[in-house]
């Protein structure tokens, strides 16, 4: 990536679904434009079914736009091999999502470890970072619990703690507080921002939460299908 050169660019991404039985084609998003720099955070509010979570598909190459560009680490991410797009999403990209994910029969820190598996070669290391994650989302005493021993805030910590265990340089969280009481939400977005700034790691949040919101360094609202840098009306 050049110096200076955003992390993360979105060149006019549009997203159109198929037609159900000869009807015109859905579209969801047009013509998205984004530029994030390593290091910053970004809330994208929107109402429901706005194209929040498609949108943090396209960035994490989870789906493909119908036309569009992704950039991110200065490589056109249309330009990959399947293969390389697996490697990306599992080194540059951590995500976290309203649903943990979390495997039941595995402790915790055996989830944190799991996205290091496909990586045997780099794993000098990992299984200390994985402790020393858990300790930093303060977890230090539960890495042998099994996620059904923790409560609801306590499992999305360890699934923020397993999104960074190889180290992304972006962080994608898709309404990472939906299903949390307040106060386990105002402590998971709290710890987001520090992790955010301790490990310099880019954060998108997708969130309906205004609080959540205000607390990141800028906000873009998803409506109509187009992205825009005004909350008003969110």
């Amino acid at each position: 990536m050049q110096p200076g050169a955003p992390l993360l660019r979105l060149e006019k991404i549009c997203k159109d679904y198929a037609p159900v039985e000869g009807g015109a084609a859905v579209p969801v998003l047009r013509e998205v434009d984004l530029e994030l720099r390593a290091g910053q955070s970004l809330a994208i509010m929107g109402p429901s079914g706005s194209g929040k979570s498609t949108l943090l598909q396209i960035i994490g190459t989870l789906d493909r736009p119908s036309s569009g560009a992704v950039w991110l680490n200065g490589r056109d991410l249309a330009q990959l091999s399947l293969d390389q797009l697996a490697a990306v999403r599992s080194t540059e990209i951590g995500f976290v999502f309203q649903a943990h994910y979390l495997l039941p029969q595995c402790t915790v820190w055996e989830n944190v470890l799991v996205p290091s598996l496909a990586f045997p070669q780099g794993a000098r290391g990992v299984e200390e970072r994985a402790s020393s994650l858990l300790r930093r989302v303060g977890l230090g005493e539960r890495l042998h619990h099994h996620p059904g021993q923790l409560s609801g805030g306590e499992r999305q910590r360890v699934a923020v703690a397993r999104a960074l265990i190889n180290r992304p340089s972006l962080l994608l969280a898709d309404e990472p507080t939906g299903s949390l009481d307040f106060a386990a939400a105002q402590s998971l977005v709290q710890l987001l921002l520090e992790l955010n700034h301790e490990e310099k790691v880019t954060l998108v949040v997708a969130t309906h939460s205004r609080e959540l919101a205000a607390r990141l360094e800028e906000t873009r609202v998803l409506r109509d299908g187009r992205l825009t840098s005004s909350p008003t009306g969110a």
